[in-house]
């Protein structure tokens, strides 16, 4: 009986993250760009140990377009890795990877100009037929399209933005179309492609979002043809097709951009591919822990010890951490940061946001302050600062005098 296909499938690393980071000495890297390159290596590690025979990478391996030559550097020597093991790697370019100006080479473009042994990169939509130690598979692909290459100058005159969309999705469809033609039924067929898929559930890759984004019908991917659909772009792990028939799924980020991930498992995908038979399951990777605590401390005398007692319910030890304390106007000058930043030493980096309740409106009896005399606001604020009758009258008066004048 004819063994499966190993494959590795995982995206959207983003290397050049530096959200939440410091200077790491030991590498001359932002910490938090060794997180993005510590998964990587865990990626790469798995593939050899499992003895993967192709990995998948559904693009956008940096944080821009024109990363530094020190990201680049690290993400080649793990490359390399993959490729001195003698895996079939395939590089697919993301949005983050494609350049601006159609002449320009793609930020991974390197490993094809170099000739790097067992190492394909595509920026192009193509199908290939690739020899692994367990038989030949073929891949078809759809890169990152940039809507402006795909358009005539006549078209994007006379159509608004949302007829355009439309117009550069029928043309990726096709293109997936044709690829699906030239299929040999007999071998096993993956589609490895960059790009949003209509019912997908967005992680944070909108805040770093490159281009203008298109949608594909999940409908278009549901094609039995299709052994197993890799996709990357979406952040969340997704398997958009639970059926399986086939398994149309977003491998997730490897790492948490931001908070907007902070509950998402972060992973890549295991998958053993036979023609008309796949199993795949997903890997998590010890990612970054990021957590949220939410304080209420306005109804308390003793806000500090609140604060501090939350604090302790959470296992932030090596996380990044955003500590939210809603308090009064009056708490606000209490709780300075010297106080609140021995309770997040062991964070791995740590925020206070401070939430500072208004409510003090109420004491101007529900009235437009818009229709109040400048002397009554001034007599409402300090009555709701704690000034007694006698201690006011002075200021008022002083204040109806300074106003009567500058009104002659």
């Amino acid at each position: 009986m004819t063994e499966p296909i190993r494959i590795l499938h995982f995206a959207d690393v983003h290397i050049g993250m530096e959200n939440y980071g410091r200077l790491d000495p030991a590498t001359g890297l932002n910490r938090r760009v060794v997180d993005f390159l510590d998964r990587l290596d865990e990626v790469v590690d798995y593939a050899i140990a499992h003895e993967a025979d192709l990995v998948l990478f559904a693009g956008d391996a940096f944080r821009t377009r024109s990363p530094n030559p020190t990201h680049q550097r690290e993400f080649a020597q793990r490359i390399r890795r993959l490729s001195e093991a003698e895996i079939p790697t395939v590089l697919l370019v993301g949005n983050h990877d494609v350049p601006v100006m159609a002449q320009r080479a793609s930020s991974i473009e390197i490993f094809d100009t170099l000739d790097v042994p067992h190492v394909t990169v595509v920026s192009s939509p193509e199908l290939l037929r690739i020899e692994t130690n367990h038989g030949t598979i073929q891949i078809a692909t759809l890169p990152y399209m940039v809507r402006q290459r795909l358009l005539t100058r006549e078209l994007m005159r006379r159509m608004n933005p949302e007829e355009l969309d439309q117009v550069v999705t029928k043309i990726m469809v096709d293109l997936v179309h044709s690829q699906a033609e030239q299929v040999d039924t007999n071998l096993p067929v993956v589609l490895l492609g960059h790009f949003t898929v209509d019912q997908s559930e967005a992680g944070s890759e909108r805040q770093v979002m490159v281009g203008r984004e298109v949608f594909v019908q999940i409908s278009e991917l549901k094609d039995p043809l299709w052994d197993y659909v890799a996709l990357g772009h979406v952040h969340r792990h997704q398997n958009l097709n639970p059926e399986n028939d086939p398994p149309v799924v977003y491998s997730g980020s490897l790492e948490r951009v931001d908070f907007g991930e902070e509950k998402q498992p972060k992973g890549f995908c295991w998958v053993e591919v036979k023609r008309g038979e796949t199993a795949w399951r997903y890997v998590e990777v010890p990612a970054r822990p990021f957590v949220t605590i939410r304080v209420d401390a306005r109804q308390t005398e003793e806000p500090l010890m609140v604060i501090q007692k939350t604090v302790e319910q959470y296992g932030i030890d090596g996380a990044v951490v955003r500590l939210i304390v809603k308090m009064s106007p009056e708490q606000e000058p209490l709780l300075r940061d010297s106080d609140l930043s021995p309770l997040l030493t062991d964070a791995f980096f740590a925020q206070v946001n401070r939430e500072i309740d208004h409510t003090k409106r109420k004491r101007l009896e529900d009235l437009d302050p818009d229709a109040m005399t400048p002397a009554y606001l001034l007599e409402r604020y300090l009555y709701s600062r704690g000034k007694t009758d006698e201690e006011i009258k002075p200021y008022v008066e002083e204040a109806r005098a300074i106003f009567t004048e500058e009104l002659s």
